[in-house]
């Protein structure tokens, strides 16, 4: 026997028991499977979480090679941060009424950055205002110590 996550075409989750894979296809064809929340048969199969258990702790080549990504990674996002203060206008907390005027005409396109709140998040979205969020952080001021 096999475990197969499911989701329905209305987004509900369950798993179902199958033989195999060709039986999962099978019951697919003959509309068999069924959700058991909202009992539609339009029904795929997801994409499962895997697990895979190491022997023994990772070896140091392993270790080594995670720090250098991390190092990668680290200036990768710093590069990237660089760049966005660069050419970026910081409209800090007006970003979302900024964004809004440049989507709907009111000013000019222009790169900006700033920060929003989780409302302010929900309102571009469904205004259809693309946003990228970066995490960015703050460089300590050297002239204070």
């Amino acid at each position: 026997m096999i475990v197969f996550d499911l989701e329905c075409l209305n987004g509900h989750t369950f798993e179902g028991w199958f033989e195999d894979k060709k039986d999962l296809e099978k019951q697919q064809e003959q509309g068999l499977l069924q959700c058991p929340i909202c009992e539609t048969t339009s029904i795929v199969q997801k994409l499962s979480l895997i697990a895979v258990k190491r022997s023994s702790a990772p070896s140091n080549q392993v270790q080594q090679a995670q720090r250098a990504n991390q190092e990668v990674l680290a200036e990768f996002t710093e590069k990237i941060a660089e760049y966005v203060e660069k050419n970026y206008e910081d409209v800090g907390t007006s970003f979302s009424k900024e964004a809004l005027k440049m989507h709907y005409g009111a000013t000019e396109h222009r790169n900006i950055r700033g920060t929003t709140t989780k409302e302010e998040d929900k309102v571009l979205t469904k205004e259809g205002v693309s946003v990228v969020k970066i995490p960015i952080t703050k460089k300590e001021n050297e002239d204070l110590n």
